[in-house]
């Protein structure tokens, strides 16, 4: 799921793609249902090619949001991303004890407690459901090609 949702740096909220040309890209918000155009030039990134940096290397977000969504069985965060930093960072310790203090702000973490109410809000909480379809694909691509030296 988290494949077709993006993120535009300097814009707030999240965002799917509607339509993609040669230098722009027309994107719907998932707060309010309007479209705005996006050019090359601007930040885009998809959600499923950001991860939080741990102890032990580095976490999807999908498991981090998967990990929220099991803490607030399916609902909104409990914690207000406006709050303090102790709360965001002791909340957050609560989702994942081993992230990197740091390389992991608390402005990253207002962030991701916005990207994923905006997620419940818009109803988009499967959060594991593209990580299992790309697992299945990769296993079926490497059987065909297994298949087809022989």
């Amino acid at each position: 799921m988290l494949k077709d949702i993006l993120y535009v740096s300097g814009k707030p909220g999240l965002y799917k793609m509607v339509s993609q040309g040669k230098n722009l890209m027309v994107i719907e918000s998932l707060s309010d249902g309007k479209r705005i155009p996006v050019f090359s030039s601007d930040k885009i990134v998809y959600l499923k090619d950001i991860a939080i940096f741990t102890e032990n290397g580095e976490v999807p977000l999908s498991e981090v949001f998967e990990k929220i969504k099991t803490k607030e069985n399916g609902a909104k965060c409990s914690v207000d991303a406006k709050s303090g930093h102790e709360k965001l960072v002791q909340y957050f310790e609560e989702i994942l004890p081993d992230y990197d203090r740091n390389r992991v702000y608390p402005s990253d973490i207002r962030k991701l407690i916005n990207w994923y109410n905006i997620l419940v809000d818009a109803q988009l909480t499967d959060f594991t459901e593209a990580e299992t379809e790309e697992k299945i694909e990769t296993a079926s691509d490497k059987t065909e090609e297994i298949s087809s030296e022989n």
